[in-house]
């Protein structure tokens, strides 16, 4: 089994969120299994140093949009026993940023080509191309219009696609002038049922349209974007392709995610010592000018400070909540108003709450262990990774149940003592506050609440559960026999 994984960034090279952490697990799950999986993302020139001096330049190939030729440089490296290969053009990847520049369009057209164009190159022939958003999402339309019946004798006839969308609110929409000018696609491809949006193209409808099997990162978020609600005027094409579409949840890297190894947390911990984590709460408190006091609730935020992540719930609750008998430590950047909204609460609580506007990982790993519980109230969550960090660090979740939030915690029930964490249904600042108190009332049983954190830490939530389920999906396409 030969997989081409092909995405946009992937940790440790190049991260703007969990979509690189998936790139950077997954494949290593899936090699496990005996998969020869390789991964291929554009050459950034973010790309740290030390892993640039490691690569080996293997070839060159040219890629043709519309009017022009544009050089491809071919480079690879072995990381944790993953052949990964970067795919060099200063001309598109030399920039001060991965996304949101003007030329995206043209960028990641050029990128879904040479996914294609430099397998024969580096005589890779995989049976699957595994692909992830819609930066990668024209290969599967390029792959029927251009390659899989026409091009090097049959090299791509028998390879089949598979999309997998982690966030479906970012598609990658253009102008449709890009069909004559840059991508040299033929107009019968422009139709409701293909690459056409609203008289626009999308990257991510042609992935979806175009691929063998549509894959997501959670099984609510599956049935969830298949409604107008979640849908992002996308629905209609995932009802039409609903048969072939399911949901994979995520998992995290448990090696690396472990308390009782991880060096960037205070000290390490485990269920047979659990009480330690008490002295990383302490630190963490410390470290963020918050009151040193481990019997005060705290609880931690890691996150993009955006609408989807609930924060407009937060800013309605910010001072009701800090008015509690609890703290709250926030980390992450986003929109002005919710970055500005937290400073005013550090401000006007000190001692209570620590604003962090920043990205910084090893603080994010603190927080994890350090804290009591971990908010997350998203108005959707294709699958959400800070619950799942949190619950093996031991520390509880709250949050809204939606897409991966619904799959993975447990709603917690007083009377029985079952359950991995605290959930509220609808998308409101009360019911939010509600579980707050709910979550603290618990606490201050120490018996229940050293038996939830503990059995938080016991559930499953690594790569390898997921890699099986990948591998059970390309096993069954390949039973699945292209035609023309």
């Amino acid at each position: 089994m030969k997989v081409w994984f092909a995405v946009s960034e992937a940790a440790p090279f190049a991260k703007t969120g969990g979509l690189a952490d998936v790139a950077g697990s997954l494949p290593k799950a899936l090699r496990k299994l005996g998969i020869d999986v390789r991964v291929v993302i554009p050459k950034y020139s973010q790309i740290p140093e030390e892993y640039l001096k490691k690569m080996n330049f293997i070839g060159y190939t040219y890629v043709d949009l519309t009017w022009r030729r544009e050089y491809c440089g071919i480079f690879s490296l072995e990381h944790e026993n993953v052949p990964f290969y970067f795919l060099d053009n200063e001309r598109y990847f030399k920039r001060d940023w991965y996304y949101g520049q003007p030329d995206d369009g043209e960028r990641f057209t050029f990128f879904c080509k040479a996914v294609l164009e430099v397998l024969p190159v580096i005589d890779f022939k995989p049976y699957i191309i595994h692909l992830n958003d819609w930066q990668t999402g024209l290969v599967s339309l390029l792959l029927d219009a251009h390659y899989r019946y026409y091009r090097n004798n049959g090299f791509y006839q028998f390879m089949h696609t598979v999309m997998t969308i982690h966030n479906l609110k970012y598609q990658g929409i253009f102008p449709k002038t890009m069909m004559d000018e840059i991508i040299g696609l033929d107009w019968r491809y422009f139709h409701p049922d293909g690459i056409e949006f609203y008289d626009n193209i999308n990257f991510l409808k042609a992935g979806i349209a175009y691929s063998t099997k549509v894959t997501t990162v959670s099984k609510t978020y599956a049935e969830e974007i298949k409604t107008d609600f979640y849908g992002e005027n996308l629905s209609g094409i995932l009802q039409k392709r609903s048969a072939d579409v399911l949901g994979i949840l995520n998992g995290i890297d448990y090696e690396e995610n472990n308390p009782s190894t991880d060096t960037r947390i205070y000290v390490p911990y485990s269920l047979n010592n659990i009480e330690k984590k008490r002295e990383n709460k302490i630190l963490l408190q410390k470290e963020t000018g918050l009151c040193v006091n481990p019997e005060t609730p705290l609880i931690g935020i890691v996150s993009r400070l955006v609408a989807q992540k609930g924060m407009d719930l937060i800013d309605r609750m910010i001072a009701e909540l800090l008015e509690m008998d609890l703290q709250l430590i926030v980390l992450g950047t986003g929109e002005r108003k919710y970055e500005d909204m937290f400073l005013w609460a550090q401000g006007a609580f000190s001692g209570k709450m620590s604003a962090n506007i920043r990205y910084d990982p090893v603080l994010a790993q603190k927080i994890y262990a350090g804290c009591d519980m971990f908010l997350m109230p998203s108005l959707f969550e294709p699958c959400g990774l800070g619950q799942i960090f949190s619950m093996r660090y031991g520390t509880v979740p709250i949050v809204r149940e939606t897409g991966g939030l619904k799959d993975t915690v447990i709603p917690y029930n007083e009377y029985t003592n079952e359950g991995t964490g605290f959930t509220f249904a609808n998308y409101n600042a009360h019911e939010m506050k509600d579980a707050v108190i709910r979550a603290i009332r618990v606490y201050k049983d120490k018996d229940k609440w050293t038996a939830l954190m503990k059995r938080c830490m016991q559930q499953d939530f690594s790569w390898e559960r997921s890699a099986r389920e990948y591998v059970n999906l390309y096993d069954r396409i390949c039973r699945i026999t292209v035609t023309k």
